[in-house]
């Protein structure tokens, strides 16, 4: 079995791959190289727990991915050769190598153990866990499949090796990128024969069990505080309650006074409220440090602990106050909470439970997390578990925004021109364009520009079959999918607008359906920045914010129907099928992105850029008849030359004597504006606009 290696620079953003057999890695690990990094990460990770510390020489530790054995592409992708069939669990927070050995001992009870070993903190155990399926031992081929089967072994493994240990295993999303750093240990757990777990290859994913709470016997609120939560906060909103309570019974005391009286009221609330020994005096140090000594408080507050009955019997808030903070601790206990500002929806998802993906908080999600509450002894009502949900407690969370800012740095690399390489056509332009499209969009995601909205869009004009449609979609990562849509009803012109901010990329399918009386609201909604709506039974209308690109396909040829010109669009002739079953490193491919919208490049089109947008997209534009009519009586002439110098009312009325349909008078604006489009020679008069001509007999 073979082991990808890879270490990543995050100076330059490059990384190396290399491959290891399995006996080679696990005697690597039994000895330290001379530089001694993984020695020093653990010396220097107790001096940085806290902090925002950072060691300078973890880039020299690689990665190790024991699931997928990696290889390049001809263009230096990573592409998964051959999937090993390796689960990694992790048990995390040991306090030493006592416990680290007690867990690769317990681990090695199973006969499904490939490895159980000491992660590179010096704090963890990294468990490697055979799976095969049931025909002669085989393993997934596809990456799909592997996917899926990786899933459901996981799972698995977490509930076959948790009941071996007394720790809780660190649950981690299941993906085929699992990985670890290279590690020391001198005695690691290896065991190459090891027997897999027979699993059936999943046709789905794996179905999410419903969260386990322990039960909780300690009523106190104090008791219940996981890690993680701002314990020294609730200590102070307790101590202070309960010297609100003391100088309530010491009417006449002030500042200056004896504390000795103060001291022994507010020792006996602070006792009674469940409050520390160590907490009390640290809290009344801080509040009249100049007041007496700290022998003199420590000695006085440690006698009344001594002699008081009853610890945390009788807390010092109210009823209210107590529920307010039992169900912010049982939130942020129970649940990550999320406001998705772009769908404009709460979602949540489960702590310590294999939920790993967040869903929407619907009527169902929010009475079942008031019946668990009541369940915890919590006396909150439905409103109170309401009021929580929508208030400034639930952080806010913009996917696009986050998504762009963990991209990383960028390895230099043009991914971003490439991607439109897939795109076959004759179009020597079309990459350089799509590339400030493609930068263009990114940017308004980033909220570069708020004065102006991304109005180029590219058209693939193509035969059916040819994948133009995949290929919009596969633009935007897994992760930002759910913002894209094909279908947009211009009909509905609020709904529409509504659009610009729920979507990140809108793929106007079927371009050519869209009639002429359309394409006035479309230039609209191409150049609009914001979008001003009221919200469904709201009362006031509130300026949204625009996050929506558009492209468009199309099997007819002739799209283009505005006389004014057609500089919003790239059109392009696709003349193969796409390749779209590709493998996209998205995260270099909208890092490079990010990178040139730092250093300032230009991501718009400019005046060059537009005049080749006009040459090309001539093929593209729909004659009309009346412009067909045009050009079988009339011929344009330079100034110098002869000719007549007729209106648009003139050149109509000719063009009536020539055909039996009747012209309408209300075309002569639109006629106008499609003469000027033609270049015809023209020169302003009293009559009008007056246009250079011949007619052809």
């Amino acid at each position: 079995m073979k082991f990808t290696l890879i270490r990543q620079d995050s100076g330059s953003g490059k990384e190396t791959l290399s491959i290891c057999e399995a006996s080679t890695l696990f005697d690597k690990m039994k000895t330290e190289t001379k530089s001694g990094h993984i020695t020093a990460l653990r010396e220097l990770i107790p001096l940085m727990e806290g902090s925002y510390g950072h060691y300078e020489h973890i880039d020299k530790l690689p990665y190790i991915y024991s699931a997928v054995e990696y290889t390049r592409t001809k263009d230096g992708e990573r592409k998964m050769k051959q999937y090993n069939g390796l689960v990694q669990l992790e048990v995390k927070h040991l306090a030493g190598l006592s416990e680290i050995e007690f867990v690769k001992r317990q681990a090695a009870l199973l006969p499904q153990t490939f490895a159980a070993f000491c992660g590179s903190s010096g704090r963890s155990v990294k468990i490697w866990v055979r799976f095969a399926l049931p025909d002669a031992g085989g393993l997934p081929e596809k990456e799909t499949d592997a996917e899926l089967f990786h899933i459901h072994a996981y799972w698995l493994a977490v509930k076959c090796y948790q009941p071996l240990f007394p720790f809780d295993i660190d649950l981690k999303e299941p993906v085929l990128t699992q990985r670890c750093r290279m590690t020391l240990d001198e005695t690691p757990y290896y065991n190459p024969d090891a027997v897999p777990f027979c699993l059936e290859q999943p046709l789905s994913m794996a179905g999410e069990e419903t969260f386990r709470q322990r039960k909780q016997g300690e009523k106190n609120l104090l008791s219940r505080l996981q890690p993680g939560y701002e314990s020294s906060r609730t200590f102070k909103k307790i101590y202070e309650a309960a010297l609100n309570r003391a100088l309530q019974e010491m009417e006449n005391w002030k500042r200056g006074d004896d504390l000795q009286p103060l001291l022994v009221r507010l020792g006996e609330h602070c006792f009674k409220a469940g409050i520390p020994e160590e907490e009390a005096v640290r809290q009344t140090l801080i509040h009249y440090y100049r007041e007496e000594d700290e022998q003199v408080v420590r000695l006085e507050l440690h006698n009344l602990y001594q002699e008081c009955k009853g610890f945390g019997k009788k807390s010092s808030i109210n009823r209210e106050q107590e529920t307010a903070f039992l169900l912010e601790e049982f939130m942020n206990r129970r649940y990550e909470l999320r406001y998705n500002t772009v769908l404009d929806d709460l979602e949540y998802r489960q702590r310590d439970s294999i939920h790993f993906y967040f869903k929407p908080v619907d009527k169902r999600v929010r009475n079942s997390i008031s019946i668990c509450a009541l369940k915890e002894g919590i006396s909150a009502w439905d409103r109170d578990v309401d009021r929580f949900l929508n208030s400034e407690y639930v952080p806010l969370y913009n996917p696009v925004e986050e998504y762009l800012y963990e991209v990383g740095r960028w390895d230099g690399k043009d991914r971003i021109r490439a991607l439109a390489g897939l795109v076959p056509c004759d179009n020597p332009h079309w990459q350089e364009l799509f590339y400030r499209w493609f930068l263009s969009m990114v940017a308004h995601w980033r909220g570069v520009d708020r004065q102006h909205g991304n109005n180029t869009s590219p058209l693939l004009v193509g035969p059916q079959g040819f994948r133009k449609s995949t290929f919009c979609r596969i633009i935007l990562p897994p992760e930002l999918r759910f913002g894209y849509t094909d279908s947009i009803d211009f009909k509905s012109k609020q709904e529409a607008e509504r659009y610009l901010g729920r979507f990140f990329l809108i793929n106007i399918d079927e371009f050519d359906q869209i009639n002429v009386s359309q394409q006035g609201f479309l230039k609209h909604l191409l150049q609009k920045p914001v979008a001003n709506l009221r919200k469904p039974y709201g009362n006031t209308i509130r300026e949204m914010r625009r996050y929506a690109s558009f492209i468009g396909t199309s099997n007819q040829k002739d799209l283009l129907t505005d006389p004014s010109g057609s500089r919003r669009f790239i059109c392009i002739e696709v003349t193969a099928p796409i390749s779209t079953n590709v493998t996209i490193n998205y995260k270099q491919l909208y890092a490079q992105a990010m990178d040139a919208i730092y250093k300032g490049e230009r991501y718009w089109l400019n005046e060059d850029d537009e005049q080749i947008l006009k040459e090309t997209n001539r093929e593209f534009e729909q004659i009309s008849p009346l412009e067909q009519l045009f050009h079988c009586y009339l011929s344009p002439v330079a100034e110098e030359e002869d000719g007549e110098w007729l209106t648009s009312m003139q050149i109509l009325s000719y063009l009536q004597t020539k055909t039996r349909d009747k012209l309408a008078i209300n075309k002569v604006a639109q006629f106008g504006r499609t003469l000027q489009k033609m270049n015809i020679p023209c020169r302003k008069s009293y009559r009008g606009t007056l246009y250079h001509l011949v007619r052809i007999e």
